[in-house]
């Protein structure tokens, strides 16, 4: 198989809720995904999305070269629970030479431990909890993505407070030190974002900036 497989580039290790709709998600993009798990009907399942889905039992490094798993640009280690096994897993694979693992972890220190291997950890049920959290304590945002502790990429809807000003005269930037990254006006995206920009209430900005500005600006328009 690791012949036929050089042009995979994604791999999912465990289909539990989490890695199935990542890896049909991937697969209804257009990419080619290869998927492993020890259960029949799950695997059943995967191929009415992908010809590459594969019953494994004990996840070897002889297994996974088998299957072809270190041809994939990146691979995600789907089994958080599973916290001996994830990291076994992981540490295989990153030993394999793929280029990017990534690794879900259900606990600060199983992803303390992943990372050191070399992986990206990601915790779904954490920034599911923290995205609507945030939705629920801020009204006008309406999507959020943490890109570090600190930095967020936010969608804000307007209210009548920046309503009818130019992106120059609203001055994120000075004021706030958000920058405007989109502008979502009457189911049109602008990304084309100039000073002379005109922006009205109930239009959505996509902005990044610090967390805490960006909470900030989102007080400034409720008041």
């Amino acid at each position: 198989m690791n012949k036929k497989n050089k042009d995979i580039t994604y791999g999912i290790i465990g289909l539990g809720r989490f890695g199935t709709a990542l890896a049909q998600t991937l697969a209804d993009c257009g990419k080619d995904v290869i998927v492993l798990d020890k259960n029949e009907a799950k695997i059943k399942s995967a191929r009415e999305f992908t010809e590459h889905a594969f019953i494994v039992g004990e996840l070897t490094k002889e297994v996974l070269e088998e299957v072809g798993i270190h041809n994939c640009d990146t691979v995600i280690v789907c089994m958080g629970e599973q916290v001996d096994v994830s990291i076994m897993t992981t540490l295989i694979v990153v030993n394999m030479g793929v280029k990017r693992v990534i690794a879900k972890a259900t606990s600060p220190e199983q992803g303390m431990v992943l990372e050191k291997l070399g992986a990206e950890v990601i915790y779904p049920e954490r920034d599911s909890a923290i995205r609507l959290a945030h939705k629920l304590v801020s009204s006008r945002v309406m999507e959020y993505i943490s890109l570090n502790e600190d930095l967020d990429i936010s969608e804000i809807k307007m209210t009548a407070k920046v309503g009818n000003k130019t992106v120059g005269d609203a001055n994120l930037r000075k004021r706030y030190g958000l920058n405007i990254i989109a502008v979502k006006q009457d189911g049109n995206t602008q990304i084309d974002i100039t000073p002379e920009l005109e922006l009205h209430e109930n239009d959505i900005i996509v902005a990044v900036g610090k967390r805490a500005n960006i909470m900030r600006f989102e007080e400034y328009l409720q008041k």
